[in-house]
């Protein structure tokens, strides 16, 4: 049954909606996976504050375009799905592609590409950002970073105060030692 015409520029709306508020998005081509497995992933995605989505090419072109994204028209070719990571698209990307490894996916779904600013990624590419820092390890790595040179002064503080102690404990030693003589 064709979809009428409100209705595809009711779905490419939402999906400039998406667009708008995504950091990166990877394509997928699948093939031979169950409705199951396709639910499975989609939670896996969603817990990572991702969206796994099965889009009409013709109107994923249309979103990209009016969102202001490139349009990658060799990756908009066939069946293919699209992760697409809100504010922390490395953890998104490594979850989906560790659920698609350790569900035997391979097979039935395949990387063929990603866009993260403005970017056009290959899949080996796509597996690099998966490697990142993903958004919390980011900020504990900031954390620790902001922590480390007030840590140094207090190993600093700590060390002179030690230090002068180890004096003043001398010169009274010193002090008993003349006067018990």
């Amino acid at each position: 049954m064709p979809v009428s015409r409100a209705r595809k520029e009711e779905l490419v709306a939402s999906y400039v909606d998406i667009l708008n508020e995504c950091d990166g998005l990877v394509f997928v081509h699948t093939s031979g996976l169950s409705v199951a497995q396709i639910q499975d992933l989609r939670a896996t995605v969603r817990e990572h504050n991702g969206q796994y989505l099965v889009a009409k090419n013709t109107l994923m072109r249309k979103a990209l375009e009016n969102a202001g994204w490139i349009v990658p028209e060799d990756l908009l070719e066939g069946p293919v799905a699209i992760i697409f990571g809100r504010d922390n698209m490395p953890g998104v990307t490594k979850a989906a592609l560790k659920h698609m490894k350790e569900n035997g996916f391979e097979e039935k779904m395949r990387v063929t590409g990603g866009i993260m600013t403005g970017d056009v990624l290959n899949p080996g590419q796509v597996e690099a950002v998966s490697n990142l820092p993903t958004l919390d390890e980011l900020r504990a790595q900031i954390a620790g970073l902001m922590l480390s040179p007030a840590q140094g002064i207090v190993n600093a503080l700590q060390q002179a105060t030690g230090g002068i102690v180890n004096v003043l404990q001398a010169h009274l030693d010193k002090q008993e030692e003349a006067s018990s003589a």
